[in-house]
């Protein structure tokens, strides 16, 4: 979703540019990796790696074993990370000790929590990257604490609301009963939305059936649509969680399907930053199930509220929802769909030899 909008924006400048698109295949689920490729207008991939899932180390070896003979071959002048993935660092470590520049984009955003393996991805990234592309003025204020040169640091807005605009624009004039779940979702009337993926919601125990209970006395009063992650839906099962029937559960969807119902949802509840960021943009009350985000700018001027975990604390913000007192946002500064844009004339204009 964030490598869309620049890949289509560099297209555009192929007088400038020779791109070669790597898919790590890091997401390997069907739902949630070639379903996006035809959706977000990418190109199908120039390398696909294949690394497929592992532990943490696994993936990230076999991420920079599978890019480094590319970078060899190809001899980029730049190669474009993107996000806190595993992805994003191991693909950085390659490019640097092959002397490549690298760019990152979404760069500077910390939670400050050590335990996410997402935090130590992006602080290792944007300690030996070249340029950072920073998405929000936290970035810019992080990234300075850490020393980092001024003329490093480009704030040019977020690539992730350029592609919620691009896929909103393209689905206005859709049948809504093309979309996944249409039948019901118009049933229901007033619902919320639910996705849970972080390790520490998901890999234990206690911590998932507290959440599951809490999200099953929600769905009481307000039906939820669960988009259920591979990893979540095998502790589900395995640790034998029930959900309450007023629950629905789904499989992965594509991006045009769970925008379509998401973008009308009394609320969304999620551990996910890319949600946090996108519900802001679209104005929809957010509840963050995490102590902390790595987003600020969405907590600051957005629609989000951190709840954590606890049961009385959710609760309490949804009463606060359902009662028409949602907290109201505004869009942070250059959330305004020309991030690609921006990026692809900084690039033009980098001096790889600096």
């Amino acid at each position: 979703m964030k490598i869309a909008p620049i890949i289509r924006e560099l297209q555009k400048r192929r007088d400038a540019f020779t791109v070669s698109l790597v898919h790590t295949g890091q997401h390997y689920d069907e739902g949630m990796s070639n379903v996006f490729f035809s959706e977000l207008g990418i190109p199908e991939p120039d390398f696909n790696l294949s690394v497929g899932s592992g532990s943490h180390a696994e993936q990230t070896a076999n991420i920079m074993t599978a890019f480094e003979p590319i970078c060899l071959q190809e001899t980029p002048d730049c190669v474009i990370v993107v996000g806190d993935v595993n992805s994003t660092i191991a693909c950085t470590i390659v490019a640097k000790k092959l002397h490549i520049k690298v760019a990152h984009v979404e760069a500077g955003l910390r939670s400050g929590d050590m335990a996410m393996p997402e935090e130590i991805n992006r602080i290792a990234t944007d300690s030996i990257c070249d340029f950072h592309f920073v998405t929000e003025e936290s970035g810019l204020t992080n990234l300075r604490q850490e020393g980092h040169a001024e003329s490093k640091l480009f704030f040019l807005g977020h690539v992730m609301i350029d592609n919620l605009m691009y896929e909103l624009d393209k689905i206005t004039n859709r049948e809504e009963a093309s979309f996944a779940h249409a039948d019901r979702k118009q049933t229901l009337g007033q619902y919320g939305v639910v996705t849970l993926h972080c390790p520490s919601n998901v890999d234990q125990r206690d911590s998932l059936e507290s959440i599951i209970g809490t999200l099953n006395e929600v769905a009481n009063d307000i039906p939820l649509f669960f988009s259920v992650h591979p990893r979540t839906a095998e502790r589900l099962a395995s640790w034998s969680i029930e959900l309450n029937p007023n629950i629905v559960v789904t499989q992965p969807l594509g991006y045009s399907d769970f925008l379509n119902l998401w973008k009308d949802a009394m609320m969304v509840l999620t551990d996910s930053g890319g949600l946090q960021e996108e519900t802001t943009a679209l104005g929809i009350p957010c509840l963050t199930l995490r102590d902390n985000t790595e987003r600020p700018i969405t907590v600051e001027t957005g629609t989000n509220i951190i709840v954590g975990t606890n049961r009385e604390r959710i609760l309490g913000e949804i009463e606060k929802i359902k009662a028409g007192s949602a907290k109201v946002g505004s869009k942070p500064p250059l959330w305004d769909g020309k991030a690609a844009e921006r990026i692809a004339a900084e690039i033009a204009a980098l001096s790889w030899s600096s």
